[in-house]
């Protein structure tokens, strides 16, 4: 309320409050053009989450001597506020792209929802909500999550984060592909030239990402979408990141400690590869709230970034994010195993072969058998069952950028789950599909030790829109015989579909694990765009095993 005393809490980074900032209820206008992104709250701890806004540069220049606020309220009525304070002027300005992040980890108490808003001069935000995780050993009945993936903003509409953000959900959980690194529809299916309200300009002119300027202004632009930010508004995310944080097929050269592009003009040139990546991350760390290490002035490139972390849902669940790009490594060498990999025809065994690197390979295997907590949830950007596609010896398994291609080190993650006292979930993206099943050692035809459950894509290009099916008296018939197409030949999947588009639910409690996708049209930008039910499907706990509900 306005008049009361600020409070005492304090957080490392924000400055007291030096007078009585503007009252920041609800029912005060928010300036979207002063806060042309909006809000959003990431990196949930039992005592804190990460609160981001960005303010545009010439409503910040209007003020140039009054601090940025933030406030948090018990209430979304802020009349019990609990903490508020000055983000330094340092961490707002051209250096950050105006982007601002501030965790109160410390600040606030396990479980609860709180409500945030920040405050530059007479102009507010709009009125985020966010929630912190509960305690680590609190027994927690259920824990619902809404999960999404790639979301080209080109290639179409954003109705699926509309219908989130009124979803009721605990977090939502971003498994990679937040951006595209793209312009000029370089990415698009054919129907994308319908959208001409879609459309991505980099500073550079180039038709992908060249420099920082570039990767900002790609978030900035998916950032503007309102479907977006109402989700981000209403929903504190988890993320993960997938290679179009960067360059397609991004993977990383040993020999050359450093990455390498290969669709990129100049992504096999190390040292402009190494800038690319840096520019990379400097944006996502910039503009996603998450809770990971980053150190700009810290070499090599790897010691300055660390995505992957664990994320406690009191007993009940423990998430295992995991960075699948940022230690992979390429096309393997030799001309036959080359051949081998691009026909797909068998998964990657090469053990020296890694997707994670050493490290965080030992770091998950260890967190799968050693978790308490009565679900082991890893969150993965690629498909972790294989793929595979044909029969006998004409079987194929075409996804070699997922996790077969790298099937040595998942054998060796699929023991590590079968040795887990906790039951193993695994939620992927990428694929661009909406996909259920079970995993099993020996490529499928050895023990369950877990099932998975990708969620379909906001947006990108799926396996129909790629070949022109999507929609038409073909797209049923389509539909149907990719199923049985991918069901047959490989029965450890018990659902397939890429012919929507949309985003999925899982909900946990002690009894079972539940999915629930959901097809949502990405061509229109109405509020009342269709939603349907795409499939449904739960696994009981101790069961490794999915059924359609």
């Amino acid at each position: 309320m306005a008049g009361e005393a600020t409070p005492d809490v304090t957080v490392d980074g924000l400055d007291p409050v030096p007078f009585r900032a503007p009252a920041a209820a609800p029912e005060r206008a928010a300036d979207r053009d002063a806060f042309p992104q909006s809000v959003a709250s990431g990196g949930p701890t039992p005592e804190g989450v990460i609160l981001w806004t960005r303010v545009s540069p010439t409503a910040w220049a209007d003020y140039p001597d009054e601090p940025l606020v933030v406030r948090v309220a018990a209430d979304p009525g802020f009349d019990s506020i609990v903490l508020e304070g000055a983000v330094p002027a340092d961490r707002v300005g051209p250096e950050w792209d105006h982007a601002v992040r501030v965790d109160v980890d410390g600040a606030l108490t396990p479980g609860r929802e709180y409500h945030y808003r920040f405050v530059h001069g007479d102009r507010a935000s709009p009125v985020g909500r966010c929630r912190t995780l509960p305690a680590p050993d609190a027994d927690v009945d259920s824990i619902r999550l809404g999960v999404v993936a790639c979301q080209d903003y080109e290639n179409g509409y954003y109705p699926a984060f509309g219908d989130l953000a009124d979803e009721r959900l605990d977090f939502l959980v971003h498994t990679g592909d937040l951006i595209y690194e793209s312009a000029d529809r370089l990415y698009t299916g054919v129907g994308s030239d319908r959208l001409p309200d879609r459309r991505v300009e980099l500073p550079s002119g180039k038709d992908r990402a060249w420099t920082r300027a570039d990767f900002r202004a790609i978030h900035r632009t998916y950032r503007s979408d309102r479907f977006l930010q109402a989700a981000l508004r209403e929903h504190t995310m988890i993320a993960t990141w997938d290679d179009h944080a960067v360059a397609n097929n991004v993977y990383w050269d040993r020999e050359a400690d450093a990455p390498v592009a290969p669709e990129h003009p100049r992504g096999r040139d190390p040292a402009f590869a190494r800038d690319l990546a840096r520019a990379g991350i400097r944006a996502w760390y910039e503009y996603v709230p998450a809770r990971v290490r980053y150190d700009p002035s810290v070499e090599p490139l790897h010691d300055s970034f660390r995505l992957y972390r664990r994320v406690r849902f009191g007993r009940l669940a423990e998430l295992l994010v995991t960075d699948a790009r940022f230690y992979r490594d390429g096309p393997p060498e030799g001309t036959a195993n080359l051949l081998h990999l691009t026909l797909g025809l068998r998964p990657a065994g090469d053990p020296d072969r890694t997707m994670l690197g050493d490290e965080q390979a030992d770091w998950l295997a260890r967190s799968l058998r050693g978790t308490d907590a009565r679900w082991a949830v890893w969150l993965t950007s690629v498909l972790a069952m294989p793929l595979r596609l044909g029969v006998g010896p004409l079987g194929a398994y075409p996804k070699q950028d997922s996790w077969d291609g790298f099937a040595a080190e998942r054998e060796r993650l699929f023991r590590a789950a079968g040795d887990a006292d906790a039951s193993v979930v695994a939620l992927s993206g990428d694929l661009h599909s909406a996909i259920a099943g079970t995993l099993r050692q020996e490529t499928g035809r050895g023990e369950a030790v877990g099932v998975e459950f990708m969620t379909p894509a906001i947006s990108s290009v799926n396996l129909a829109e790629a070949i022109g099916v999507d929609e038409g008296r073909l797209a049923g018939a389509t539909r149907s015989l990719f199923s049985r197409a991918v069901t047959g030949a490989s029965p450890w999947i018990d659902a397939f579909d890429s012919h929507h588009w949309g985003y999925s639910v899982v909900e946990f409690d002690r009894e079972a694990v539940s999915y629930t996708a959901y097809a949502v049209d990405k061509s229109t930008n109405r509020d009342d765009a269709d939603r349907r039910v795409l499939a449904r499907f739960e696994a009981p706990h101790g069961e490794d095993a999915v059924r359609e509900r």
